[in-house]
């Protein structure tokens, strides 16, 4: 499976934005996706999850209310819309996949998009 993020750009703070993730491959829909950030100077973290089918989510505590995770296995893609944001949402985001669901362990994803740039401005 390849990924490739994109959607990412500046924005001042309160805004939104929406990420998308389009992956290759015929067994994405066999797979788990996440988003992970990473922030400069800062370890990559656990942004949110969603099972293969789309029915259950996970998110950090940071993002919860403001950021939603989405797919559609028709299109093989994965979202993150992201409102209220703040400047401390700002880094690199990543979209990944992992066999197994609900998961916010980093070495359990195996597939891993290129990252896309966020920046909230104060």
């Amino acid at each position: 499976v390849q990924l490739q993020a994109s959607g990412g750009g500046l924005v001042q703070a309160g805004g939104s934005l929406r990420l998308s993730c389009a992956a290759s491959g015929r067994i994405f829909s066999s797979y788990a996706m996440g988003w992970f950030r990473q922030a400069p100077g800062k370890e990559r973290e656990f942004v949110a999850t969603i099972n293969w089918t789309g029915g259950s989510t996970k998110y950090t505590d940071s993002v919860k209310g403001r950021f939603t995770i989405s797919r559609d296995n028709a299109k093989n893609t994965v979202y993150l819309q992201m409102i209220s944001l703040k400047p401390e949402d700002t880094g690199v985001y990543y979209c990944a996949g992992s066999r197994f669901s609900n998961s916010n362990y980093i070495p359990g994803y195996v597939y891993w998009g290129q990252g896309t740039l966020v920046t909230v401005s104060s």
